[in-house]
Order: structure tokens, then sequence, then C-alpha cells
């Protein structure tokens, strides 16, 4: 998913001529942090709500170019680069800038939500597991052979390194809900299962109460 396919074109932006009461007004009214500056049609920059409330001697936008942050991404970028961009500056909206520079529109954290979501289908219904193992042994070939072994398969998979233990940490989600079958193969072929979402947890609570009430009446 390309930025290019998530601009919101039509929201608004703050120009040289608006006031610093209007700006804030602007940003309160489209719940955000973060305006784009535009000036005779030209990205100047974007301005938060803290440099407009603390503005005390500002008439307009104009007087505040040097509060202005230079931040933008090129429309032909992938959209995880947008998430990264706008998770390590901590801004609230990114503004979204042609091969020649011209503004197109911005980026906001609630489309860029939305838009992860999709990309990780989670509206979609399906299990999820969490494997743990060393980067090595790590083979999305034959754990997807073993999950389509039981009548599934892989819809997403995601991956991070755990700092402290140096494990790869490997999250799969499938299309059945229930995934107790999974599991087991899994186990068969010694991986270790973290985590598990899916009619297994149910499953797992029934047999638990089940064998905690024999217990009990067996005392």
């Amino acid at each position: 998913m390309l930025v290019s396919e998530i601009i919101q074109s039509s929201f608004p932006v703050l120009h040289y001529t608006n006031s610093v009461a209007d700006a804030i007004e602007l940003l309160q009214q489209n719940n955000t942090e973060h305006l784009a500056v535009v000036n005779n049609d030209h990205y100047e920059g974007l301005l938060s709500m803290d440099e407009l409330l603390s503005a005390e001697d500002a008439d307009n936008i104009s007087m505040l170019t040097d509060k202005f942050i230079h931040i933008s991404i090129a429309d032909n970028q992938h959209f995880l680069s947008a998430l990264k961009i706008i998770t390590e500056s901590g801004i609230t909206a990114l503004p979204v800038l042609s091969n020649n520079g011209e503004y197109l529109g911005i980026i906001t954290e609630k489309i860029l939500v939305q838009s992860l979501s999709s990309f990780l289908s989670a509206d979609v219904p399906g299990g999820i597991f969490v494997l743990e193992m060393q980067k090595q042994k790590f083979s999305i070939g034959e754990i997807s052979r073993l999950v389509e072994t039981n009548d599934a398969f892989v819809t997403q998979i995601n991956t991070y390194t755990e700092q402290l233990s140096g494990l790869l940490i490997v999250t799969f989600k499938i299309n059945k809900t229930e995934i107790s079958d999974i599991l087991a193969t899994l186990q068969r072929y010694d991986y270790t299962i973290r985590h598990y979402f899916g009619e297994e947890f149910y499953e797992n609570g029934l047999k638990e109460n089940f064998e905690n009430l024999m217990a009990y009446l067996n005392v």
C-alpha cells in the first residue's frame, strides 16, 4: 500500500495569512496537534498546537516560520515508511509531496491506524499463534507447510527479535479459528509456542475447569 493511496487531500491547511487564533480553532475543529502550512501552493512546514498556544506576540502564521517542523514524505513511498516517520517524530499528521515538491495532502494518525489494520487483515476472522525460536531455525516454508497439512493456510506473518533473549518472535495469523490441531502439529516438530488465540483457548479453559472439578470431587 503506497502513501498515494491513503492521502487525505481535503484535510485543512494553514496559510501565512491565518491569524494564530484562527489556526488554533482550525486544529481544534479537526482534532489534530499539527497542520501543514502552505504558502502560494508551496509546502512550508508543519505547525504544532503547542507553538500556536505559546505564540503570544504573533499576529499571524507568517510570524512563526522559525517554529515550522520541516518534515514530509513522498507519495510514492510505502505507507509503513509514513508510520515510521510519525512514530519517531511524534507528529500527528504527515504532509505528502509529489516528486517535484508539490503539496498533495496529509496523512493523519487515524488513517494510518486504519491502513495498518487493513494491511494486517485485522478484520478477517482467524486464529493467531506466536512462536519463539533461534533465528537460524526460522523457515517460513516449513511452518506454512505444517499449517497446510491441517487444511489451513497462513494469511499474515510478522517477526521481531526480542532484545533480552535474542530470540526471533514470529506471529502467524491463519484462516481458521480452531487451531488445536495446528498447535499439536507444531509441537510435534519441536516448535515452542509462546501464545495462541483461537478456539483452543476456550477448549483449554473447559479442560482446566473439568480437571479442577474432578480434583475437588476426589478430595
